[in-house]
């Protein structure tokens, strides 16, 4: 996978990252999503939007062969928007570049997107959640209930609806209307789906309870 593809170049897959001062981990981030599209034999790109990082993150981005796109707007929903704006692909993955997600696991995500699915989420409780990654009650307690509210007042379905993991299709993302700023951003990911009446489904993933080594 090339770091820079031309504008005219095909992408079928676009990885996206917001970042705000991951220095430490964004890095091995996107060389670990670069390396799951090599070894798939896929045709992408890893875009990484930064919120204004003061500790050299784009620059480590880069190095790795990351896009990178800079958005001034402070907000985990700008940087998010302005990801996914970004991407060029035909499927589009989103995760967070803090070292706590598996880029490996987003070919499972695409699979889905291949097989039909408009939009796929990234369930945490449904895989291996490693030791310390998430507290019992945010685990038992916090998440599910979250979940269920939002399922409750947005009409969704799902299982862990603020999972930092998520995948949809272009022609999917381009019809839904998303403007939150802020943390508010997944919850707002998932009623969008559903308002629109997107083929949706989840995917089981590990939670990594460290950071990765920088790269």
């Amino acid at each position: 996978i090339q770091a820079s593809i031309s504008p005219g170049d095909e992408v079928e897959v676009s990885i996206v990252m917001p970042c705000l001062n991951e220095r430490e981990a964004v890095g091995a981030c996107v060389g670990e999503a670069l390396g799951a599209l090599r070894e798939a034999g896929i045709r992408g790109e890893v875009v990484v939007a930064d919120n204004g990082s003061s500790d050299g993150s784009p620059e480590v981005a880069r190095h790795a062969g990351a896009r990178v796109v800079q958005v001034p707007a402070r907000g985990y929903g700008n940087a998010g928007r302005s990801a996914l704006s970004a991407a060029r692909g035909r499927y589009v993955v989103i995760g967070d570049s803090d070292g706590s997600y598996d880029f490996r696991e987003a070919l499972a995500l695409v699979n889905e997107l291949r097989s039909g699915r408009d939009y796929v989420i990234g369930n945490r409780l449904k895989g291996h959640i490693e030791k310390d990654a998430m507290p019992w009650l945010h685990r038992r307690v916090g998440v599910p209930v979250l979940t269920a509210l939002l399922n409750l007042t947005a009409g969704t379905s799902g299982g862990d609806a603020h999972s930092g993991m998520r995948a949809i299709t272009t022609e999917a993302l381009r019809r839904m209307s998303l403007r939150s700023s802020g943390m508010e951003f997944a919850s707002e990911f998932s009623a969008e789906a559903r308002r629109l009446k997107l083929s949706t489904s989840e995917v089981p993933i590990p939670k990594a309870s460290v950071p990765k080594a920088p790269c």
